[in-house]
């Protein structure tokens, strides 16, 4: 009986989720190779040619202004190696633009709309499937879905007579075409779980409903910012540092400090590229200019391996440092996610990192697609396939489960209730979707 209830749940997850996660698949391992492939796509904009000295990055700045009359400059990224181009970011008309600029002579090597960016539409995809918050809402729930596949999957696959790996942890090659193609789904899918529960632990907490609300819990917990990363007392600002830079996760919620407004001009900024070099920080950084006469720079560092990174506040009138946030401030949860984040995206440990995580992409694939296989081979017509429902009084135990599983991802549980309202209403009391469901 309980083989047959997590068979029907295994069944429907994967009929309903295996199509977004090959989606998630697929993109996720394209972007694992964001860093080649942007510098084969942008090579011209990127690379320069070494000369003496370089042009202060005000003067590349003022040469923007000039050449975009009532822009907004929003960041300044210095290039992280002498051949590098530096990238100066706008805003005209609610677009947003990078300038891409020669240091050493400062003239424009290219503009390029934010929207253009062929690996931030992957990301789109992605994150939110080029939806918005709906997207976003719906790849959670696929996640949070996919742990269900996976423990259902589990249990499913683990054998209960002792007959050797066979079928195991590796292909029956010899037993005939349905042995093979139930091993093609069962076996890769053994082997590729571990690497799928990673990747959906390491993205949930980038989710706008389930990672904010973790984001947020971290925070109140007092898990967010030790004394020691304010100079004087921590700022109460209702703005938070996401909301102006693109940040690392664990400096997403620090409150945003503000400048004491003086009499003279804010710093320039090759002051404060000055400041980032003797405060050691990782080449490629990115400084965040300040809009309003209260605001502040926000130097933000966001490299690729996680202990490289640092968020930190400077008054725009003083240079002082309001707020230096690292790595080694983060509490313990903070690092965890912190590696997860930058193991999640490849860039942790380089082109290892990279390829472990594109087998497992391949892996995903695999598997839903395998499992969609075995199913159009074994679907009878004018029926979905689905194994017999058993009773819910009598499954009593599986249903604590799936109410745990519903509290601890709130999207789930509504989802379920959203399920249990379907049958309740159409399936139990139509007889042609009863004997098509299998109800």
């Amino acid at each position: 009986m309980l083989y047959k209830t997590i068979w029907r749940w295994h069944f429907y997850a994967g009929l309903i989720v295996a199509p977004f996660l090959i989606i998630l698949a697929i993109t996720g391992g394209i972007y694992l190779f964001q860093p080649q492939i942007e510098q084969r796509l942008y090579q011209e904009y990127y690379e320069v040619s070494p000369a003496e000295e370089k042009i202060s990055a005000d003067e590349q700045i003022a040469a923007v202004k000039e050449n975009y009359p009532g822009a907004l400059v929003t960041s300044y990224r210095p290039g992280e190696a002498e051949t590098r181009s530096s990238e100066i970011g706008i805003s005209v008309n609610d677009e947003s633009f990078t300038i891409f600029m020669d240091p050493y002579t400062g003239n424009e090597i290219a503009r390029l709309n934010s929207d253009d960016r062929i690996m931030d539409k992957i990301e789109k995809i992605h994150g939110e499937l080029m939806m918005g918050t709906m997207g976003d809402r719906i790849v959670e729930l696929v996640t949070c879905w996919a742990v269900v596949l996976i423990v259902s999957g589990l249990y499913l696959w683990f054998p209960r007579k002792n007959k050797g790996l066979a079928g195991i942890i590796y292909l029956r090659l010899k037993n005939g075409k349905q042995i093979f193609r139930r091993d093609l789904h069962a076996v890769p899918a053994f082997w590729v779980t571990g690497g799928m529960l990673f990747l959906i632990m390491t993205g949930l907490p980038w989710s706008g409903f389930w990672g904010t609300n973790f984001q947020n819990l971290m925070t109140n917990a007092g898990m967010g910012y030790p004394p020691s990363v304010w100079t004087g007392s921590a700022p109460q600002s209702i703005t938070k540092t996401k909301e102006i830079a693109d940040v690392p996760w664990a400096a997403e919620n620090l409150d945003v400090p503000k400048s004491t407004v003086q009499d003279y001009k804010a710093l320039s900024i090759d002051n404060l590229m000055h400041v980032a070099s003797l405060e050691g920080i990782d080449p490629g950084y990115t400084i965040y200019i300040p809009q309003t006469k209260e605001g502040v720079y926000t130097l933000s560092a966001f490299p690729a391996k996680a202990q490289h990174e640092v968020t930190m506040h400077i008054d725009q009138y003083s240079g002082a440092v309001l707020a230096d946030y690292r790595y080694d401030n983060y509490h313990f949860m903070g690092k965890v996610i912190a590696w997860g984040i930058t193991l999640h995206k490849g860039t942790q440990f380089g082109v290892i990192n990279q390829l472990i995580g594109l087998l497992v992409c391949a892996g995903i694939v695999l598997t839903a697609v395998s499992g969609y296989y075995i199913w159009l081979k074994r679907k009878p017509s004018k029926k979905l396939g689905a194994p017999s429902a058993p009773s819910v009084k009598k499954m009593k135990g599986f249903l604590f489960v799936l109410i745990l599983l519903g509290l601890l991802f709130p999207l789930v549980g509504l989802s379920l209730l959203v399920i249990w309202l379907l049958d309740w209403l159409l399936i139990q009391r139509i007889p042609a979707m009863k004997q098509f469901f299998n109800a």
